[in-house]
């Protein structure tokens, strides 16, 4: 990206668009930096007009602490070594001096203690994205510089202890600095003179890769949900088929251990609850006495379902959708063969294809790293670990339940309410569920923040289980207290747990709960929420505007019959519940 580009995506919004504020809370002069980050959150948005705002130069701990009172969308915060203390910059004088070590070292602890308080309690009000110095400390120590000095490995200890207890204990959001310097190499970044001369240490490159490696914390992509891959030369070297179950390999001895590294990357994707399934054209048996295998480093119970047979692939991928319920553009599908892929391409759109590099070893550490960007999560729920095995599950439905209605009435299910108690399932589930969703909106981290220190805001969370399998998490609620009625525009529920009437059950909570003849429900059309479109129409007495007015009577003549047992557990906060 150029600085032309940066500023043609910046000016490209209309200036009637959603306006949103971030702030870059930087000690030096932001220039381009600010003009790069504005253009790399917009490229993340979809018709939002972003604005930045700088804080004092030379003073980031002030601006994250006037940011504590009138927080912004989210925080962008590059440290430099001259944040820490002056003398550790270029633009400072005097420092240089051994007497001065100790000094430096005593202020460098002090302004980090400082700053993790600051950051930690600004990350709980909105998003906090911060980068350690990725600039070189001068060579003020004694030692030649091949040498390391005991003083500056101190100061990088400091630092990286600092990371590491924000990591570990807050909410904030830390730029990899080994990901950062394959991406801009430590020796390119710094411009000397724009520094000395205007206070803007860093060259254009740097300032484009800085941006985008802040905004993706700030804004960062949804992860993909599934992943779909072939077995011959992808899941292992060699062609089952032709080789045997034996010759097929993927270790050092065959000099394919490359692919027991993909298998090892499923294997971590899958315990993040990513769904991983099987297409390959095999004879299914040949395939299944391969997946049996003992050394195969991505565990069997992993892999559901498998797709062998002689079909079209893109058959195989849409059976396999359908099995997981989830759209084909939450889904990869990786394939040695491109014409395999384009076959796929073509007949299940939307759909993200790779191409596996077999054979060549670098390209495949290069598709891993690939693999845990597209997918990669920040927490792992309980419910992420639950999602294949309820997915196997929900295939052991007994004879005797093929009629719906004797399938709710023996399947002993019950549901868990828990009123204003969020966590990170509610925040994902409201962010990656399109099917039943009220009106497709999303929240970012800030938002969700402030919607939930708002005392007339209300969320219930639901817990599902029976017993064919326990789904967990399955729907949010959430809404505000509006001229005495509660207004909800926020309502999903997982795929996975529809036809169980857990949306009926969801409604009625609101209604004995929240204490109310009527409720106010935000509903917008999509072109992916149909089945919430479908409840309400047959609840309602009257057409669907904006907003759906539900009453109490006319939801208790069309509510059907319910079967679960319902438990309520409250949070200290139950008083919000009320108007």
């Amino acid at each position: 990206m150029t600085l032309v580009d940066a500023l043609r995506i910046v000016n490209a919004r209309a200036p009637n668009a959603t306006r949103r504020r971030f702030t870059l809370a930087c000690g030096f002069t932001p220039l381009h930096l600010k003009t790069f980050l504005a253009a790399q959150l917009t490229d993340r948005t979809v018709s939002e007009r972003i604005d930045v705002d700088v804080g004092v130069f030379g003073d980031v701990s002030g601006t994250l602490q006037k940011l504590l009172d009138n927080p912004s969308d989210g925080v962008a915060v590059p440290l430099e070594w001259s944040d820490l203390d002056a003398r550790l910059g270029w633009r400072s004088t005097h420092g240089w001096r051994s007497d001065c070590t100790a000094d430096i070292l005593s202020s460098v602890r002090l302004r980090l203690r400082q700053l993790t308080e600051l950051l930690t309690a600004l990350a709980r009000r909105t998003s906090v994205a911060v980068s350690l110095p990725t600039l070189p400390l001068p060579p003020m120590f004694p030692p030649p510089r091949g040498q390391s000095a005991p003083a500056a490995l101190e100061l990088r200890s400091l630092v990286f202890d600092f990371a590491e207890g924000l990591a570990s204990s807050s909410d904030v959001r830390l730029v990899d600095s080994e990901q950062l310097e394959m991406l801009s190499p430590r020796h390119s970044r710094h411009d000397v003179a724009g520094d000395l001369r205007t206070g803007f240490p860093y060259r254009l490159e740097h300032s484009v890769t800085l941006a985008n490696a802040l905004a993706g914390l700030l804004r960062p992509a949804a992860p993909l949900k599934g992943l779909i891959t072939d077995l011959d030369n992808t899941l292992w070297s060699g062609i089952v088929g032709e080789d045997g179950v034996d010759g097929v390999s993927w270790d050092l001895d065959h000099k394919t251990h490359a692919h027991a590294i993909y298998q090892e990357m499923l294997a971590s994707l899958s315990e993040l609850g990513v769904l991983i399934g099987v297409a390959s054209k095999n004879d299914p048996n040949i395939a299944q006495q391969s997946l049996q295998r003992d050394d195969l480093v991505v565990p069997r119970e992993s892999l559901f379902p498998i797709e062998a047979n002689w079909g079209a692939k893109s058959e195989s991928v849409r059976r396999i959708l359908q099995t997981w319920n989830i759209k084909a553009d939450s889904v990869l599908f990786l394939d040695d063969s491109p014409i395999e892929l384009a076959e796929v391409a073509a007949g299940v759109p939307g759909i993200h294809c790779r191409k596996f590099p077999a054979g060549d070893a670098e390209a495949i550490l290069g598709l891993v790293g690939e693999l845990r960007d597209l997918f990669g999560k920040t927490t792992v729920t309980h419910e992420d670990k639950l999602r294949v095995r309820s997915l196997r599950d929900s295939g052991a439905v007994p004879p005797t339940a093929t009629d719906p209605e004797e399938f709710l009435r023996q399947a002993e299910a019950e549901i868990t309410l828990k009123w204003n108690a969020p966590d990170e399932r509610c925040f994902e589930l409201i962010n990656k569920t399109n099917q039943f969703n009220l009106n497709g909106l999303r929240l970012d981290a800030a938002s969700w923040r402030r919607r939930l220190s708002d005392p007339k805001a209300f969320l219930l969370a639901v817990r599902y289980a029976d017993k064919y399998a326990p789904l967990g998490n399955v729907s949010v609620l959430a809404g505000r207290w509006r001229d005495g009625l509660p207004w909800i525009d926020v309502w999903v529920l997982s795929c996975r747990a529809f036809s169980r009437r857990i949306e009926h059950q969801v409604l009625q909570a609101c209604f004995e709960r929240l204490g109310c003849d009527r409720v106010l429900l935000d509903y917008q059309p999509t072109d992916r929420n149909a089945p919430i479109g479908e409840l309400l129409a047959g609840l309602v007495e009257s057409e669907l505007n904006q907003p759906i007015t539900l009453t109490r009577s006319a939801f208790n003549s069309r509510c059907p019959s319910l079967y679960a047992k319902v438990l309520s557990h409250d949070s200290p906060n139950e008083n919000r519940i009320a108007a």
